[in-house]
C-alpha cells in the first residue's frame, strides 16, 4: 500500500513510522510532513494541509490507497469529504462530524441530549451576560473558546479576576479571532485527568490503551495552557473499572448519538476524561488522534495499525493487540516563550547524541551541515519505554538534558502524578 499522512507534527510523525513498520506498506507520503520526518524514511512534500486540490491532485499521482488526516483545521474544513468526492478513501470524520471538536457549544448540546456526562455550562456571545452569570456561579471556573484555539483557547480560573481577563480576551479583545465569538462557561470539576482515544466507525467503537496528558507549561501544572508539554501510557492508578465506564457511558453514546444526529463519525474520537467521585466525565472530545498522546500510545500497538485501518476503511473488524507491560513516556522540548510569543530558527543542540526515540514537530534542517533549527512552538518530543514510570523518567531525562539550552524549555515531571 502506498499512503498520505495529512499534516506537519510530531502526532503525523508519530502515525507514519508506525504505518511504515507494515509489510503491507510500501511508501508513507506525509503533506507537508517536516525535515524530521525523512531520516524515518517518510517521504514530505510541501503542500499545505489546508490545500484540498493540490493534496486530491498529489494522492491521485501517486496513487494511494488511502490517506490519513492528522489535524483538526482540514477535517473542520471537510478535506475527508473532498477525497471521498475525488474517489479516495480517507480515514477521518466528515466535516459534520468533525463539529463534535470544532464547536464546544455543539459537544456541550449534544453531550447533554444523550446524557453523556459532563460539567454544567452556559454558552455566551454578549460579554455583560456572561459576566453576571460568572459573578452568580463564582470560582473556580472554566472558560472556553467555542471553537478552534490549538489547544490554548481554554481557561482554568481560580479567582474572579483572572476568569474576567479570560472573558474580556474572548469576548471584547478577540484574542483568539473567530473561535471566540462565543464562549462555554462551565463548572469547574477536580479530579485525575486521562485520555481515551477510540478509533471508530458508525456505531462500532474500537478503544486504543488511555494515556495522561501534561496541558500546563510549567511544572506542578503551572502557567498557561498548552498543546501538550508531555504524555504516558499507560496510566496505572486509573483502574480499568473506570475505563470500562468510559467506554460504555461515554464512547459508545457519542459514537452512535453521531449516527443519530447524521453526523456519523469515522476516525479517531478523542475523549479528554476527568475521574470524579460521580465517576469518569467529559471534559472536551476532539475528532483526531491527540498530540502528544499518540507518540506514546501507537508504540504500544503490537497489532498492524497500517491493516487495522485499511480493515476500518473496508468495513471490516480491525485486530487490535496492545502491549500491557511496561510504561511509553514522552517529553515535549518547546521554545522558550511558548505559548505565547516565541522565536524561531533556534539550532537545536544536542540532537544528535540523543539515544532515544524522537518525533519531530516544530523542526526543520538548516541550509547547510547536519543541524535542525526550531520552527515551531513545541519543537519535539523525546520518548522511552521501561519496566516503570521512575525506570523511564530516568531513562528519558538523562536523554533531555543533552537537549538543555536556554532558547529551549521541557518539563521535568512528567508522569510524576503516577508514581505519587
Amino acid at each position: 500500500m502506498k499512503i498520505l499522512v495529512v499534516g506537519s507534527g510530531g502526532r503525523e510523525h508519530a502515525i507514519s513510522k508506525k504505518l511504515l513498520e507494515s509489510d503491507a506498506v510500501e511508501s508513507v507520503f506525509c503533506a507537508p510532513g517536516n525535515d524530521g520526518m525523512l531520516g524515518d524514511g517518510i517521504k514530505t512534500c510541501a503542500i499545505s494541509e489546508n490545500d484540498a486540490v493540490a493534496l486530491i491532485e498529489f494522492a491521485k499521482e501517486k496513487a494511494v490507497n488511502w490517506v490519513i488526516v492528522g489535524p483538526e483545521v482540514p477535517l473542520l474544513a471537510g478535506l475527508v469529504d473532498d477525497f471521498e468526492k475525488a474517489g479516495i478513501k480517507a480515514f477521518g470524520p466528515s466535516q459534520k462530524a468533525a463539529l463534535i471538536e470544532g464547536s464546544k457549544d455543539f459537544a456541550k448540546q449534544f453531550m447533554k441530549k444523550y446524557d453523556i456526562p459532563t460539567a454544567g455550562s452556559e454558552s455566551f456571545t454578549d460579554y455583560e451576560e456572561a459576566y453576571l452569570y460568572l459573578q452568580q456561579k463564582g470560582v473556580p471556573i472554566v472558560i472556553k473558546a467555542d471553537g478552534l484555539a490549538a489547544g490554548k483557547g481554554v481557561v482554568v480560573a481560580f479567582d474572579m479576576e483572572e476568569a474576567i481577563v479570560a472573558l474580556k480576551d474572548m469576548l471584547l479583545d478577540s484574542k483568539f479571532g473567530a473561535a471566540a465569538t462565543k464562549v462555554v462557561i462551565e463548572d469547574f470539576l477536580d479530579g485525575e485527568e486521562f485520555s481515551l482515544m477510540a478509533f471508530v466507525r458508525g456505531a462500532k467503537v474500537y478503544p486504543m490503551a488511555i494515556a495522561q496528558d501534561h496541558k500546563r507549561a510549567y511544572e506542578g501544572d503551572k502557567g498557561p495552557n498548552t498543546g501538550g508539554m508531555g504524555a504516558y501510557s499507560p496510566v496505572p492508578h486509573i483502574s480499568q473499572t473506570i475505563v470500562d465506564e468510559a467506554i460504555q457511558e461515554i464512547l459508545l453514546p457519542a459514537a452512535k448519538g453521531m449516527v443519530a444526529e447524521g453526523r456519523s463519525f469515522s476516525g479517531i474520537l478523542y475523549a479528554g476524561l476527568i475521574v470524579t467521585e460521580d465517576g469518569p466525565k467529559v471534559i472536551e472530545f476532539n475528532a483526531r488522534f491527540g498530540d502528544p498522546e499518540t507518540q506514546v500510545v501507537l508504540p504500544r500497538l503490537k497489532s498492524d495499525f497500517a491493516k487495522v485501518i485499511d480493515a476500518l476503511l473496508h468495513d471490516q473488524e480491525p485486530i487490535l493487540e496492545w502491549e500491557e507491560a511496561g510504561v511509553t513516556l514522552g517529553v515535549v522540548l518547546a521554545s522558550a516563550g511558548y505559548p505565547d510569543a516565541y522565536a524561531k530558527g533556534k539550532e537545536i543542540t544536542g540532537l544528535q547524541e540523543v539515544q532515544a526515540e524522537v518525533f519531530h514537530a516544530g523542526t526543520k534542517r538548516a541550509e547547510e551541515g547536519d543541524a535542525y533549527l526550531s520552527n515551531g512552538g513545541r519543537v519535539l518530543l523525546v520518548s522511552a519505554t521501561a519496566d516503570s514510570i521512575t525506570a523511564a523518567q530516568e531513562q528519558l531525562y538523562k536523554e533531555m538534558k543533552k537537549l538543555d539550552n536556554p532558547d529551549f524549555f521541557y518539563r521535568m515531571d512528567i508522569g510524576t502524578k503516577a508514581v505519587k
